[in-house]
């Protein structure tokens, strides 16, 4: 299952706020909120954009967890 690490990400740059880090990422509030509860994933074009304000590798977001655990 493919999971991403905003939440993990967004506090550990200091952002206590979803609404401010989606701000900062240019993404809409209600949007990022479904992406960080991971509710739904993010498409590649919004990983690519994402990894360029962040200044880091979409493997650096996203995660894979094994169904089996």
């Amino acid at each position: 299952m493919v999971k991403n690490r905003l939440l993990e990400i967004r506090l550990s740059r200091g952002y206590k706020f979803q609404k401010d880090f989606a701000q900062f990422l240019e993404i809409p509030r209600n949007q990022y909120s479904r992406y960080e509860n991971n509710s739904v994933q993010p498409s590649v074009e919004v990983l690519y954009h994402i990894s360029k304000k962040l200044n880091c590798h979409i493997e650096e977001i996203i995660i894979v967890e094994s169904e089996n655990n």
